[in-house]
């Protein structure tokens, strides 16, 4: 069987008798898109007369040596000819070759079992139309497009990967490393919560109240958040105060709706921007734009190339006895299938905070009535008046220290109310952000089951002025919810922490194992830096246009969604074109001079 040259459009034939050639000699071309395009001709649903009548032509290729210095000896380049994925998939204009890689490195015959007989794969049989016109003719696109994104993209996600397994693991490092500020002696009795209070705002004169975290927990401090100057914009000081004698045990910076201190900040600035600001989160929203198109292309070809093969263990687990590339392979695809739900899951909340996506879903749930409600701040409001209480910058008042300037009943007083309306647990109470607002107290309590409910309550009477339940959530409201905070590692507790960095530690594996399969499929022959080469291009045009409109369709509905990966995607196409025109130039001038 022939193996065609993308790039030279020359034809690498192991030693065979004439009447093969004959019968596909029309490949030979010195144009690279000719020669690429005609992939029919080679693949399984197009079997050529002589393959069917002259199977004892392959007999030359049972030896080990034959196979594994012939072909390499015709071009030098036959490894770079093969796909990405699936070596036994003879739809491919690469399959021959992988399987000289795969078997070469074991120093073995070919394999006869079923993954390396193209007959026994549904997707590829010449007699079945359906899926000779949609699978068959999608693979080659399926292939180059996760070829490509896994290529390119996969450098932002492994910057995501590791840093997502350093933050999932924040949680608990944070327990360790600031130990002392977290926790105090267990006493007989607490303070109020108004001398704590008092007590963190005579250790740091210049801070003004913005919010409280009583402490909930036998030997927890109680977390009182101020606004410094010391402290950057869009952080708070934290401090925390024994609740059992009023200490104040030490202060940290925090950040953010989960009190991250310092490490986890860090790590979190860094995984969401590389710290470089709002220009920084453009990678993480590319990196989360393409993670599922990847692990969804991925998943497609490895289900479509195994599913018949060795049954569900072929599918699931890695290849016993397997070597050199086809071993990376298994790996890759066997992992990458235990991954596939968790690497989409991210991939999805990811983009929900992201700064273009990010606003067009909010968009989308705004109109299907899915937003999330807002309690009110102002005396006498209802839901959906108030101000959003995530960022407290700006807060002030509680205890006489704040912005309210008539009667204010005090923070103890406004705990007391929140009890009595069964806001237990962890919470957080907002002082007033100006004269006419309320205290905001919330529960945090975000690990399963949640309880999220909150009140406001009349710094001047303590009676409540708004009331919001999470059972009053839309549904799609709560999901948004519940799935950002499994992304950040809350919804479950540790457990979901675990999975995190189970989950971070197989992507990091997958983008290597990437990489070892692109190297390997180098020219054999090259001496200097070079890589294995992706599908040949053109592939789009051997999609029927029954499959090919509704893909496009689809296609821009998504781009216009998540518009970081459509210009990333034009992007592809336009070098891509412009390579293929080089291409085509130099295969013109090589036929010149011949």
């Amino acid at each position: 069987m022939s193996v065609d040259d993308p790039v030279t459009g020359t034809e690498n034939t192991p030693s065979a008798p004439p009447g093969p050639e004959k019968s596909i000699g029309s490949l030979k071309s010195t144009d690279a898109e000719k020669a690429t395009g005609s992939e029919k001709a080679t693949g399984p649903e197009t079997s050529t007369a002589a393959e069917k009548t002259a199977p004892e032509q392959t007999v030359p290729e049972q030896t080990a040596p034959e196979r594994s210095t012939a072909p390499e000896k015709a071009t030098g380049s036959e490894k770079s000819t093969s796909p990405e994925a699936d070596p036994g998939d003879a739809g491919s204009q690469g399959a021959s070759s992988e399987c000289i890689d795969r078997d070469t490195d074991k120093g073995t015959a070919p394999s006869t079992g079923a993954i390396d007989d193209p007959s026994t794969d549904p997707s590829t049989d010449p007699g079945d139309d359906g899926r000779r016109s949609g699978w068959a003719a999608l693979r080659p696109l399926v292939l180059r497009m996760h070829f490509y994104a896994g290529v390119l993209i996969a450098p932002f996600l492994l910057v995501a990967a590791v840093t997502g397994l350093l933050y999932a693991a924040s949680y608990q490092i944070e327990k360790v490393v600031y130990a002392h500020e977290l926790t105090a002696p267990v006493g007989d009795h607490t303070v109020p919560l108004s001398r704590q209070v008092d007590a963190a705002l005579r250790a740091h004169p210049d801070g003004s109240l913005t919010a409280v975290w009583p402490s909930t927990e036998d030997g927890a401090t109680t977390r009182v958040l101020l606004s410094d100057p010391s402290v950057d914009e869009g952080k708070s000081l934290a401090v925390f105060v024994d609740p059992y004698t009023a200490e104040v045990r030490g202060s940290l910076e925090s950040y953010g709706g989960s009190g991250a201190l310092p490490f986890r900040t860090w790590v979190s600035e860094f995984h969401a921007n590389l710290k470089l600001g709002e220009p920084g989160r453009l990678y993480s929203e590319l990196a989360a734009s393409w993670l599922w198109v990847v692990a969804l292309g991925g998943l497609l070809l490895w289900i479509k190339r195994r599913r018949t093969v060795r049954g569900a263990r072929g599918l699931l687990l890695p290849e016993r006895g397997a070597t050199g590339r086809r071993r990376t392979l298994s790996r890759h695809g066997a992992v990458g299938l235990w991954a596939v739900l968790g690497l989409v899951f991210l991939s999805a909340t990811g983009l929900t905070w992201s700064t273009y996506a990010g606003e067009n879903i909010d968009v989308l749930r705004t109109q299907v009535h899915g937003a999330t409600p807002e309690i009110s701040a102002e005396v006498g409001g209802g839901h959906g008046g108030g101000q959003g209480h995530g960022d407290h910058a700006g807060h002030h008042g509680g205890g006489g220290h704040g912005a309210h300037t008539g009667q204010d009943v005090g923070l103890d007083r406004v705990l007391a109310t929140a009890l009595d309306r069964k806001l237990t647990g962890p919470i957080e109470i907002a002082a007033p952000t100006e004269p006419g607002t309320a205290y905001l107290v919330k529960q945090t309590d975000k690990e399963w089951p949640v309880h999220l409910d909150a009140v406001a309550v009349d710094p001047a009477t303590g009676e409540v002025t708004d009331e919001l339940s999470f059972s009053d959530y839309p549904l799609l409201a709560k999901l948004t919810r519940w799935g950002i905070d499994a992304h950040q590692g809350l919804f479950l507790g540790l457990v979901n922490q675990i999975a995190l960095i189970a989950l971070a530690g197989a992507l990091i594996l997958l983008i290597v194992w990437g990489y070892v399969m692109w190297w390997r499929r180098r020219p054999a022959q090259s001496t200097g830096l070079t890589f294995g080469r992706p599908m040949p291009r053109g592939a789009w045009r051997r999609v029927p246009l029954p499959v090919l409109l509704p893909l496009a369709a689809a296609t821009l509905v998504i781009v216009w969604l998540v518009p970081l990966l459509g210009l990333s995607l034009l992007a592809f196409l336009v070098v891509d074109a412009a390579l293929g025109a080089v291409a085509r130039r130099r295969a013109g001038s090589t036929q010149a001079h011949s």
